[in-house]
């Protein structure tokens, strides 16, 4: 190694710049846990400034004890510390085809944060839900066009043990960007569901109807017509080839293809390989932590190339509950959910 060579480091990808979307360089950031500064940032409005920001969490709605909470009292109260994955619904937008609207992401709407706060359950248990509560309602403090950022979950998922109220990202304090002070976090759920810049804790007895809930985050199958259209909600099971990269020219001999795979149910059980175009597959090496049943898993694979030529490599993902890569991902006009398999071409030279 040439100690007078600079070292090269990785840098965001800005999609956008008002309002700001940044991806991660996910096929250079090899980190477990993703960096703050790599870490991929889904805005609909501009930043909250830091005199905007909340400095108090109001829980209010259908309970017997309206509460509100400072960042000080928040942090005495029983937490929980999770490995999760956040990633934009819209992640791989630009591999639908025919091609859809919408912000223009490529593989990078993901990344990985160790993310620590009280699970809701304790706070909504505390205001006391009572009876015919329907749905909580997440306000944050992030809004434009006389709007603000409102997603709401189903009392059962918002009552689960892993649902938080996060304080902190990776053992410090979450940075503006990210939500500061108080951010909701759905692990297994799309990142749409993980309100930054948390402000108000809503208990209702209806269906929320947000624009976020119920225009935006919804599959619409078809181009023309809103029939058939669903909720976004849980992570597709996904995976993505880092290294190499589409396009690249390899030598021939042993070839490293590696990356990761995710899942929003249950874990990551398999990943497959095929340098045929799927003609013939072959299983990847796991490597993932059973004590962090949200995270992603690192994959790899030995490949022995022994021709020149042109391939193209695939990587599909298979879950316990059963869900796997499909060739093609159910197409829908919003872009949403993008899971087919990961596909690369490369040329043995």
């Amino acid at each position: 190694m040439d100690e007078n060579k600079p070292m090269v480091k990785p840098c965001p990808l800005t999609i956008s710049l008002e309002p700001e979307n940044q991806e991660t360089p996910i096929h250079f950031v090899e980190d477990w846990v993703t960096p703050e500064e790599f870490f991929y940032k889904r805005n609909h409005f501009r930043y909250p400034s830091a005199s905007e920001a909340p400095t108090t969490l109001q829980i209010d709605g259908i309970v017997q004890r309206p509460l509100v909470f400072d960042l000080e009292q928040l942090c005495k109260l029983p937490s929980k510390t999770l490995a999760v994955p956040l990633e934009c619904a819209g992640n791989k937008r630009t591999m639908y085809h025919p091609r859809v609207y919408g912000v223009q992401w490529q593989k990078g709407a993901i990344s990985q944060g160790i993310w620590k706060g009280v699970p809701l359950h304790v706070l909504l248990e505390r205001a006391g839900i009572q009876s015919g509560a329907k749905e909580i309602v997440f306000t944050g403090a992030d809004r434009g066009n006389h709007t603000a950022y409102q997603r709401s979950l189903p009392v059962d998922k918002a009552m689960h043990p892993d649902t938080i109220v996060a304080y902190e990202l990776n053992g410090a304090s979450i940075p503006l960007k990210h939500g500061f002070p108080f951010r909701l976090i759905v692990p297994g759920w799309y990142a749409m569901a993980s309100v930054k810049w948390l402000c108000r804790i809503s208990v209702i007895d209806q269906s929320f109807e947000g624009p976020f809930q119920t225009t935006d985050y919804m599959y619409y199958p078809h181009p023309d017509s809103d029939d058939g259209k669903s909720p976004v909600t849980t992570m597709k099971v996904n995976s993505i080839i880092r290294q190499p990269q589409d396009y690249d020219i390899l030598a021939r001999g042993t070839n490293l293809i590696k990356g990761i795979a995710w899942t929003g149910e249950g874990r990551i059980s398999e990943v497959e390989v095929s340098t045929d175009n799927g003609v013939s597959w072959e299983p990847a090496t796991l490597l993932g932590d059973s004590r962090h049943p949200y995270a992603w898993v690192f994959w790899s694979y030995e490949w022995e190339a022994k021709q020149k030529g042109e391939y193209v490599i695939l990587a599909r993902a298979r879950d316990s509950a059963g869900r796997v890569q499909p060739m093609q991902p159910e197409w829908n006009r919003k872009g949403y959910g993008y899971n087919g398999v990961s596909r690369i071409r490369v040329k043995v030279d």
